[in-house]
């Protein structure tokens, strides 16, 4: 795979089944260089027989499908090229969708009514005079804001205490009405408009984010997820809360009496008990440090939560909990580089549907159906169904990228100096080597590299690059004590465990050069390797991507800053400067390429600026690119055009410092 193949790279979302089986509709989306967007439609796909999958829908980005209840109905979001997603109806045999919502600042996400008659939804509502809500005054337009609060700001979207997210309930416009036509004239002159939209209801209301949202068996209960209690703004707590449909009461909190909850997801299981999952945050609401997201059930209203999975060694993903049988749920376990479908049942009793190769982004579920969009090391994403004959594909929307060219990344695990186990992988190109090495370290740091198919290891390996990447401790997937030990330890263990396992990978791969390598990483990884190459100065050069470099300036700066650099790298400051690359930048002799977002809000700007500055200052080779309107997510969904500008920039770099063929 290369830069230019990025068009190639398909996403699946999770899928919705049909009430009936036999068929599953999914959003399949890509990145348009065209378009300069991600665009993509919705797709039928039979579960079985020869039939082939077929587009449904030719909008400019169509996603998130749901069968109505009855299944003669599918709700979806369709967004435009410079407009918000709004949600649409459209009859499961085909046909025109119908708008069924006209938000100004568009709808994130929706849950069908088990009646099916009205859709409850989630959507940001505007302070007047803000965000276009009066024509003619632009955003440098509007009045100062006056904020009083820590958390005012969120990455990709901006500040959001003048526009909170809160849940409406609307009416199922109805798809097989008469078309509306253009107004017409009257005889006194005026004209009769179209029929508009119908009014949503608002569910919720207040100062505060509501989200998440599930409809009971019943119909008459909303669950949504909220923070609303006092100290919101200093911790991370957040509770499920239920409000009845018909009104007429407020929101009851059925889950911050009975724990300090930090709340992911939420969903009804056929039986009416009601789970979700969260983060235990500890007494003081901030103790988020690679905890584990765990399982818990509420058997009937008003009973305390029950724990159904160990947070020790269970960590569930942020995808939706499907309700399956009476008794269970399906939920994604992040295990060892995987993410693997398990049902888990009532009493806790769980069992695993799927491997430790595949990456479970979404799944579906229709009576004794189970249907997951998925991802390996051949695909980016596709629709498979899972019986008992184990995984079974139904899509291979990846085959124009495998005839691109990918290479299946190797796995392996290397003892570190302590004694310690390191996973990870290795990608080798094509052909003799000895190959230059590129040393990936990931984000979070409580996240993971994953079996799936990766476009960055990808296009480096195109160019004649070996590309190592590890879990080190402080990552996902292995259990709590192995992502909590760098908790105020940061560039100790974890610096250990990506030289070990570079040296393993060496030492245990033919034909990896190692007197020639570089080193790279985004977000923590970008943290992470300015540590690095302040501490080892074997590499012909670095790239420092989004990077957490200045722990003390983060505070008041980022979007997380509240919160992420006190947890981390602790409050003392002394200790901060222990673990800090703008601390130790002046022992840094590595050429470094220096890349950042102009309106990345998690690791903000000024976090570049000041360590290339002291580069520069400090005599490095450096150079520093800063992409116009993007923010922290620019690798993974920022505008194709500069998605594939930052690789050719990228392999730039590396071209000049550590050439595929070695300059005599």
């Amino acid at each position: 795979m290369r830069a230019a193949d990025l068009e190639l790279l398909t996403g699946v979302s999770r899928p919705t089944v049909h009430p009936a089986g036999g068929r599953a509709v999914v959003s399949v989306t890509h990145p348009s260089l065209a378009a300069d967007a991600t665009v993509g439609q919705l797709w039928n796909v039979p579960l079985s027989g020869h039939a082939a999958p077929r587009r449904l829908t030719r909008g400019f980005r169509d996603s998130a499908p749901r069968f109505s209840p009855d299944g003669r109905l599918i709700a979806f979001l369709r967004g435009g090229p410079k407009s918000p997603s709004q949600l649409m109806v459209v009859d499961a045999a085909g046909g025109e969708p119908v708008v069924a919502t006209d938000r100004k600042l568009g709808v994130t996400e929706f849950a069908w009514a088990p009646d099916g008659r009205s859709l409850a939804f989630v959507s940001r509502d505007p302070e007047q005079g803000r965000y276009g809500t009066v024509e003619g005054i632009d955003p440098n337009g509007e009045r100062a804001r006056r904020i009083d609060t820590l958390k005012y700001q969120s990455n990709g979207l901006g500040y959001i205490t003048d526009r909170r997210s809160h849940v409406y309930l609307v009416a199922v416009p109805d798809v097989w009405a008469e078309p509306p036509v253009a107004p017409i004239a009257e005889a006194d002159g005026s004209t009769r408009p179209a029929p508009a939209v119908a009014t949503p209801r608002a569910l919720t209301g207040g100062d505060w984010d509501d989200s998440t949202i599930a409809f009971s068996p019943d119909g008459s209960t909303l669950a949504f997820v909220s923070s609303r209690h006092d100290s919101r703004d200093d911790d991370l707590r957040s509770n499920v809360f239920l409000v009845p449909v018909d009104g007429g009461r407020e929101p009851s909190d059925a889950t911050g009496e009975h724990g300090s909850f930090s709340v992911v997801a939420v969903a009804y299981g056929l039986n009416g008990a009601l789970y979700f999952s969260a983060q235990d945050v500890g007494q003081g609401g901030r103790d988020f440090v690679a905890k584990n997201t765990a399982l818990y059930v509420i058997d009937h209203p008003g009973a305390a939560p029950r724990l159904l999975t160990d947070p020790e060694t269970v960590d569930l993903t942020e995808s939706d909990i499907v309700a399956f049988r009476d008794d269970s749920v399906l939920v994604c376990d992040r295990r060892r580089g995987a993410l693997v479908l398990t049902e888990v049942e009532a009493d806790g009793a769980s069992r695993r549907l799927t491997d430790d190769l595949t990456v479970v982004n979404g799944v579906g579920a229709s009576g004794e159906t189970i249907v997951a969009s998925v991802s390996d090391a051949g695909t980016a994403g596709d629709v498979a169904v899972i019986d008992g004959d184990g995984l079974r594909r139904l899509t291979d929307f990846s085959r124009p990228l495998r005839a691109a060219g990918v290479i299946a990344p190797r796995e392996l695990t290397v003892t570190g100096r302590d004694g310690y186990p390191i996973h990870g992988w290795v990608v080798v190109p094509e052909g003799a080597g000895p190959h230059p090495v590129l040393l990936n370290i990931h984000g979070g740091p409580f996240a993971a590299y994953t079996a799936a198919l990766f476009d960055e290891a990808q296009v480096y390996a195109a160019a004649g690059y070996a590309v190592v990447m590890c879990n080190p401790r402080g990552s996902a997937g292995y259990g709590q004590d192995h992502g909590r030990v760098i908790r105020q330890r940061m560039g100790t263990v974890d610096l250990a465990d990506v030289l070990d396992f570079l040296d393993g990978a060496i030492a245990e791969t033919p034909d990896l050069d190692a007197e020639r390598v570089g080193v790279m990483g985004g977000s923590y990884g970008g943290y992470l390797t300015a540590w690095t190459i302040a501490h080892d100065h074997r590499f012909a050069a670095a790239i420092v991507e989004r990077g957490y470099l200045d722990p003390a300036a983060f505070i008041g700066t980022s979007d997380i800053g509240s919160f992420f650099s006190d947890e981390y790298t602790g409050t003392d400051p002394a200790g901060i400067a222990a673990q800090s690359p703008q601390a130790v930048v002046d022992q840094v002799r590595t050429p470094t390429l220096v890349l950042h977002s102009s309106s990345d809000l998690r690791c903000p700007l000024g976090q570049a600026e000041r360590y290339y500055a002291a580069l520069k200052r400090g005599g490095v080779e450096a150079e520093l690119v800063i992409f116009p309107g993007e923010d922290h997510e620019l690798s993974r969904s920022g505008r194709p055009r500069h998605r594939r500008e930052r690789f050719e920039i990228i392999l730039d770099w590396w071209d000049r410092h550590l050439p595929v063929k070695a300059r005599r």
